[in-house]
């Protein structure tokens, strides 16, 4: 079976601009595999990202269909007849086609103090201790594609960080609780969320950054009473 990908390119020498592939697909040929297939056999500037191949770095995340996917875990057989767009994810600078630059990403993270600041007495508390599905998150940048609120308010820290934000609130070992409010309450971060759960519904790792966001909130009143 043929199936045509209407791919988004663009450079900095070159406008921006949609271009269709023809490739072969059968009933197990992933986005990524067409992708590559493209790449080695018919257009060797075509740029994109991917590492693992097997759903476990996020790095191959890219709008597919207009929703963010990982292109290695999305078959094109999953995605019904017709051509199968391909563009990269939302809200963050492009680089080069498919390849967009992470660095807004991380530093929305630094902003919030997402590192893990350790407590004197942190060799007290084991890895178990700390065990919740919030610190999953991989940092593949869907959820930060699908947030309509990040195209509209750049200072929103998004969902991943305050993900990770209240990963670090349940979690013994970290000192850094202080500080990461102060961030968070100062700049009004987490009433920016609207709840649509958007971030939610493209996690590919099935987490929840929309359900972190309002534990946060419900935690944010005893932080502001707290001297």
């Amino acid at each position: 079976m043929t199936r045509t990908l209407r791919v988004f390119r663009w450079s900095a020498d070159t406008p921006e601009r949609v271009e269709d592939y023809r490739v072969s697909s059968g009933p197990d040929t992933t986005v990524l595999d067409a992708l590559v297939d493209i790449q080695r056999t018919q257009d060797p500037t075509l740029a994109f990202r991917y590492a693992c191949r097997v759903g476990m770095c996020g790095s191959c995340a890219m709008v597919v269909n207009g929703r963010e996917r990982w292109a290695c875990r999305t078959r094109l057989a999953s995605l019904g007849d017709g051509p199968v767009s391909v563009r990269p994810l939302y809200h963050f600078p492009l680089l080069r086609d498919l390849v967009v630059d992470m660095a807004p990403f991380v530093e929305k993270l630094r902003a919030v103090g997402a590192a893990l600041t350790p407590r004197p007495d942190a060799a007290r508390y084991d890895q178990g201790s700390s065990a919740a599905p919030e610190r999953e998150c991989i940092g593949c940048g869907m959820c930060l594609s699908a947030c309509t609120i990040v195209a509209h308010n750049a200072r929103f820290p998004g969902p991943a960080a305050l993900n990770r934000a209240f990963t670090l609130e349940l979690d013994p070992r970290d000192g850094g609780q202080q500080a990461r409010w102060r961030v968070l309450l100062s700049d009004d971060a987490l009433a920016r969320c609207h709840g649509q759960g958007n971030c939610t519904a493209v996690c590919p790792m099935g987490l929840a950054p929309m359900r972190s966001i309002i534990r946060l909130r419900q935690r944010a009143p005893l932080r502001l009473l707290r001297p």
